[in-house]
């Protein structure tokens, strides 16, 4: 496969899998949707990571010549929505509202500033410090999920979870792009710029990546829209 294609197909193949869960399990297609539309914007900041952080071939060379690319946008769309409800899918969860008591609890005196806490730490680490984007990236939305983990300590069990089970999906579909790509990580991340690690042909700062964003975004539906968990079968 050319090169120029790869970042497009590999987008179109995590949307495919988007698509099996929304088709499969509708009680989540209206949050899988809306957090879907909403990640698809952060593929807007690409021109930050490109090309300091990988230089991907992509379709009319966007990337190379704007920092933009149709790929992130498809990318970002997909990452959304099943990041968001890979944990409830898999442990069968449901939600009811918070009451008007739970929602005046005195962690949450600065719901708002944990809302967006990894986006302040996020300017701060990119304008203030020389880390490679991904890192700056990473630790934000890590500090973003501690900050969910003392606004919501309800959710500990989510946020922590979904981390690790974010990260395992991110590994597996990850794989085949090195398996079939022989070279192709090696060609598009700039590995001297990071630690140059990788596990079976990942890049450990993409897992990374993977674990915070899971930390994050699993917990931002009931963090945002004042919801809790209430799971089947009598589980905690």
């Amino acid at each position: 496969m050319p090169e120029a294609y790869v970042w497009f197909v590999w987008s179109l193949g995590l949307l495919l899998v988007w698509l099996a869960v929304f088709a499969f399990f509708s009680t989540a297609r209206g949050r899988m949707l809306r957090a879907s539309l909403l990640t698809m914007l952060f593929g807007l900041s690409e021109p930050l990571f490109v090309p300091e952080y990988w230089n991907p071939p992509s379709l009319f060379d966007l990337a190379q010549k704007t920092g933009f690319d149709i790929e992130s946008l498809l990318f970002c769309f997909a990452l959304g929505g099943i990041g968001l409800v890979l944990y409830d899918i898999i442990f069968r969860v449901e939600h009811e509202r918070m009451n008007w008591t739970e929602q005046h609890d005195r962690h949450h005196r600065f719901h708002f500033w944990t809302l967006i806490s990894p986006f302040i730490v996020f300017s701060l680490l990119y304008f203030l410090t020389d880390m490679n984007p991904i890192y700056d990236a990473s630790i934000s939305m890590f500090i973003g999920g501690l900050a969910a983990l003392w606004c919501r300590p309800d959710l500990k069990r989510k946020i922590w979870v979904s981390g690790t089970i974010f990260t395992l999906f991110y590994f597996l579909y990850f794989i085949p792009l090195a398996l079939f790509m022989p070279g192709y990580v090696e060609r598009v991340w700039r590995l001297s710029a990071l630690s140059g690690i990788l596990l079976l042909g990942v890049p450990a700062e993409e897992l990374l990546f993977a674990f915070t964003f899971g930390m994050l975004w699993s917990s931002y539906y009931e963090h945002l829209a004042w919801y809790k968990l209430k799971v089947q079968s009598g589980r905690e």
